[in-house]
């Protein structure tokens, strides 16, 4: 038994295994429908749960286990698998993404071993020559929560050379096909769904899927640089469509290695042995997962005196609910694997052509987007941030800038008032039918937290139209109120284009630009309020806002508030 008194400091060191189900629309060797892939929905003639009055069929609900299953996923015999392009285009395309070498022959493997979801009782993976190797990525800023700072990040300079203590080096990114899950509760949907089971059932639905596994290097020093390299990452293969990244249906999982560096009251360094964590689809596991091994792992040296090295290496669960690590097995090193090529694939050679298209799908990586709209546009950073958290708010929100470019408003201005469009307004909308929608979840039986949101891109608004809408506001052809009611109607009415100006004029939102008229009105408005005309003279300032509703009920709101406040001030003085 050792004494943790001998240990004088201790240093954390992590290495990450990502696992990333690729959204391609059907599996890596079968053309079985990707339960991963960009907003899934069973087929209507694929099986599916029935329904029960306490837990409904909905759209957005999974197909009952083992109905994406055929000959190849189960390993039938004389079942040949054949490879997906699209999965290897969009491993590249991550792999680019984190400034990763492509490389120009990439082959697959056999990786033997036994487990109830594993169909083969081998994985097809990548072992000695992956799609992608040899990368690097830059930390981004996080605040006091440990979350990522989008609005530093995007204010930070946009050439800015790497800080050599926040590089964190990409080992390889190879692709391999997922296995199956056992379940220890029958699935929603079934009569007694969710009531635990004596046993497991297995279910092969995700057997198959596309699955790119990154690797970093183990160069994270501190638990809340590897949660911001995750979100950094998730937010990336979200943006470049390569992955929904919805944690709770395992489309990301994080696997944290760690160990310690442990200095002694002799001058020794000890390094503890590693422990990897699987399979956490939390920040908030991978945190807590991290920071509980940091505590742990010297009162572990201290008791059984173990260090790292070969066979060293344990494979632990994340107890969420005690918030800590429990044991699972002894981690096999590589070489139990068994790695040799699946004779049933050949080789694959990428040659330049395919990387470039690869490349021009990538397009302008989020962070720089952001850059350009507070260089380009003067757009505020925490406006730039916010517009690059969603791929399909982005794209509507660059459309909808150039629609009002076209209709003479300035770059700068066009972008500011679209973006309070849709960061004001439009999200205002967006977030009332996402309360709707896990109402109506709520009241058929199922968890609200489960509901995917509304998100300002799934409102049906067309970037033509929210551009007009912009520059009319800009113009002063509008008050904010109407744009409000307009943008309601855009929203309410899907589709097409609509002719705002037109909608704007039929509906008498024009606002009025005659002098003689606003004049007249303002007149009346201090005849009829002579109390609070002289509240406002008596210096009361905040009595002119009884007179600006005067005003507007006299236009019957054809004026403008702004406008209209200023010339009463001017006559009261």
């Amino acid at each position: 038994m050792r004494s943790l008194d001998a240990v004088r400091n201790v240093e954390l060191k992590v290495g990450l295994e990502v696992h990333v189900e690729l959204a391609c629309a059907s599996k890596l060797f079968t053309n079985i429908p990707n339960p991963a892939a960009w907003s899934f929905r069973p087929a209507p003639d694929r099986p599916t749960a029935p329904a029960t009055p306490a837990a409904p069929a909905t759209p957005d609900e999974d197909c009952a286990p083992n109905t994406l299953i055929d000959p190849v996923v189960l390993a039938l015999p004389g079942a040949l698998p054949v490879l997906n392009r699209e999965a290897v285009e969009l491993s590249m395309m991550v792999g680019l993404a984190l400034n990763c070498r492509i490389a120009s022959t990439t082959k697959w493997d056999r990786k033997s071993y036994f487990y109830p979801d594993l169909p083969k009782a081998y994985q097809i993976s990548q072992y000695d020559l992956p799609v992608c190797y040899d990368g690097s990525v830059e930390l981004p800023p996080t605040n006091a929560q440990g979350e990522i700072d989008f609005a530093a990040w995007c204010a930070a300079a946009e050439h800015s050379p790497l800080t050599p203590a926040r590089r964190v080096g990409i080992i390889r990114a190879h692709l391999e096909e997922d296995a199956g899950k056992l379940l220890h509760e029958l699935p929603s949907g079934f009569d007694s769904g969710g009531a635990p089971l004596d046993g497991s059932i297995i279910d092969f639905n995700r057997a198959g899927t596309p699955l790119l596994e990154i690797v970093t290097q183990p160069e994270f020093t501190a638990a809340d640089d590897v949660v911001a390299f995750a979100q950094m990452l998730r937010h990336l293969c979200r943006f470049i469509g390569a992955s929904e990244g919805v944690m709770q249906k395992g489309h990301m999982r994080f696997e944290p290695n760690i160990n310690t560096i442990l200095t002694l009251a002799d001058g020794r360094r000890i390094a503890t042995p590693v422990v990897e964590v699987k399979n956490l689809n939390s920040f908030k596991a991978v945190k807590g997962a991290i920071e509980f091994e940091l505590r742990e792992q010297p009162a572990r040296w201290a008791r059984d005196g173990r260090e790292f090295g070969r066979g060293m290496k344990v494979t632990r669960g994340w107890d969420d609910a005690r918030n800590e690590t429990f044991i699972q097995r002894e981690k096999e090193d590589a070489d139990d694997y068994r790695y040799f090529p699946d004779p049933d694939l050949p080789a694959i050679a990428i040659d330049e052509d395919w990387v470039a298209r690869a490349r021009r799908r990538v397009g302008e990586l989020p962070i720089l987007r952001a850059r350009r709209f507070v260089r380009d546009w003067a757009l505020p950073a925490s406006q730039a941030a916010a517009m690059i958290e969603e791929p399909g708010v982005c794209a509507l929100f660059e459309q909808s800038v150039a629609a009002a470019q076209s209709r003479g408003v300035e770059a700068s201005r066009a972008a500011r008032a679209c973006a309070n469009l849709l960061l004001q307004n439009a999200q205002k909308r967006a977030n009332e039918r996402t309360s709707e929608r896990i109402q109506q979840a709520q009241a058929a039986g199922r968890s609200g937290a489960t509901v995917r949101p509304i998100l300002v891109s799934d409102l049906g608004l067309a970037a033509d139209s929210l551009g007009a809408l912009a520059a009319l506001r800009e113009s002063g052809a509008i008050s904010a109120q109407s744009a409000d009611e307009l943008l309601g109607h855009l929203c309410d009415s899907p589709g097409q284009p609509a002719e705002v100006e037109a909608l704007a004029g039929d509906r008498g939102m024009l606002i009025v630009r005659d002098d003689n008229a606003l004049a007249s009105w303002c007149e009346q408005a201090i005849r009829d309020n002579a109390q609070s005309a002289a509240d406002v003279r008596a210096g009361k300032l905040q009595a002119v806002g009884r007179l600006v509703g005067a005003v507007m009920k006299l236009s019957g709101g054809a004026a403008d508030a702004a406008q209209v406040r200023e010339r009463l001030l001017s006559m009261l003085k």
